[in-house]
C-alpha cells in the first residue's frame, strides 16, 4: 500500500521525539536534495509533536509501544520503520514490556516494511573490549535494559532488518552520558588508572546521518540482518574526553591518581547510584572496530569527539545544573 500523500513510501520513526529520534528527524528534514519531493515522514507517538515537526509537514501516528493493540495500521503505506526508542531504566518488567515485547509488536504491525534498530555496544556487556568486529564477540548482557535490547535485535534480524550499535552517544538531548560521566567527575575528582581507558564515542548528529543514509538509500542483500557499529572510527581516552568536559562545562578536572579497583571502590561509596557496568564504561577500554558503517554508506565521519563537544557546549551548559562554588 502506498503513502496517501506521496507517490513514494513513507518512512515511519519511532522514538522520533527523544534524544536520537530527534536528531533523525532534523537530519531527514534537513538533507531533502533540491527539486525532490517531500518525504512522507510520520512519528509514532503518544503525545502531540512538538511544532517544528508539524510545522514541516511530519504527521504523528498515534501509537504506545506498552500497548501492541495501539500499533495496529500504523505501517500503512510505510517503506520503512526507524526504530528509535528503547526503555534504558532498570525496570526489568518496563524493559520486557517496552524493548521486547513492543518491538515484536511493531515488527508485527509494519510488515512487510524495512526495518531498522538503534540498539547499543552494552549488548556485548562488561569490557574489556578492545578493537572488537561486528561479528567477533558473543553478546553478553549485563543488565535488564541491555538484555531486552539483545531479545529485540534478534527479532529485528530474524525479520531482515539493520541493527546498529553505537557504544556511547552524546550531544544535545544527552541525559545519560555527560551527565553521568560529570557527576562521577564532580564526586569523585580522580582518574581511573590515570584515565587511559579508551572509548568508542558517536555525536548524535553523526548517527542520525547514518541511520538517515539508511533510510535514503536502497538496501543490499548484505544489509539485510546485518549488524554495524556506529561510533567515529578513532577511539579516545576518558581522560582527554574528561578534561575537554572539565574545560568546557567549569569543572575542576581531577589531579590526582587512583587504581581502577580501588577508584570503583570510592565510586561506589561516594555515588550509590553508579552501577559497576556503568563504571566500567568509563573506566575501562569499550571501543569497537567502526568504520564498515561509514564505507557502506559513503559518509566521512566527521572531526571526532573535540569538534562535536564544543557545538553542544551550549546545550549542556544549559542544561546541566553548574557546580556549586565553595
Amino acid at each position: 500500500m502506498r503513502s496517501e500523500s506521496s507517490d513514494r513510501e513513507a518512512v515511519l520513526v519511532v522514538g522520533g521525539t527523544g534524544f536520537i529520534g530527534s536528531a533523525v528527524v532534523r537530519e531527514l528534514l534537513g538533507t531533502r536534495p533540491a527539486g525532490a519531493p517531500a518525504m512522507d515522514l510520520r512519528v509514532l507517538s503518544r503525545r502531540s509533536l512538538p511544532a517544528w515537526m508539524t510545522s514541516a509537514g511530519v504527521r504523528r501516528i498515534p501509537g504506545d509501544l506498552m500497548a501492541p493493540e495501539s500499533l495496529r495500521g500504523c505501517g500503512d503505506g510505510v517503506g520503512t520503520v526507524l526504530h528509535l526508542a528503547s526503555y534504558v531504566g532498570r525496570d526489568p518488567a518496563l524493559c520486557e514490556a517496552v524493548n521486547t515485547v513492543g518491538t515484536r509488536a511493531l515488527l508485527k504491525a509494519a510488515r512487510p516494511a524495512r526495518f531498522l534498530y538503534v540498539s547499543t555496544a552494552s549488548v556485548y556487556g562488561h569490557g574489556p573490549h578492545r578493537g572488537v568486529r561486528e561479528g567477533k564477540l558473543t553478546p553478553a548482557p549485563a543488565s535488564a535494559a541491555s538484555a531486552s535490547r539483545l531479545l529485540a535485535e534478534e527479532a529485528v534480524l530474524a525479520h531482515g532488518g539493520v541493527v546498529l550499535r553505537p557504544n556511547l552517544v552524546y550531544g544535545p538531548g544527552d541525559r545519560w552520558y555527560v551527565p553521568l560521566f560529570l557527576r562521577l567527575l564532580r564526586k569523585v575528582p580522580v582518574w581511573a588508572e590515570d584515565g587511559r581507558a579508551r572509548s568508542s564515542l558517536v555525536g548524535v548528529r553523526e548517527l542520525a546521518r547514518v541511520v538517515g543514509a539508511f533510510a535514503r538509500c536502497g538496501w543490499t542483500d548484505a544489509d539485510r540482518g546485518a549488524v554495524y557499529h556506529v561510533n567515529h572510527p578513532r577511539p579516545v581516552t576518558m581522560r582527554s574526553v574528561g578534561t575537554q568536559l572539565c574545560r568546557g562545562l567549569g569543572v575542576p578536572p581531577p589531579d590526582s591518581d587512583l587504581p581502577r579497583s580501588a577508584h570503583w571502590g570510592l565510586a561506589s561509596r561516594l555515588l550509590p547510584e553508579l552501577t559497576r557496568h556503568q563504571h566500567a564504561l568509563l573506566t575501562d577500554d569499550h571501543y569497537y572496530e567502526s568504520t564498515r558503517v561509514w564505507e557502506r554508506l559513503g559518509l566521512v565521519p566527521g572531526p571526532g569527539f573535540a569538534a562535536g563537544l564544543a557545538t553542544s557546549l551550549p546545550w549542556y551548559r544549559q542544561h546541566l545544573a553548574r557546580p556549586r562554588v565553595p
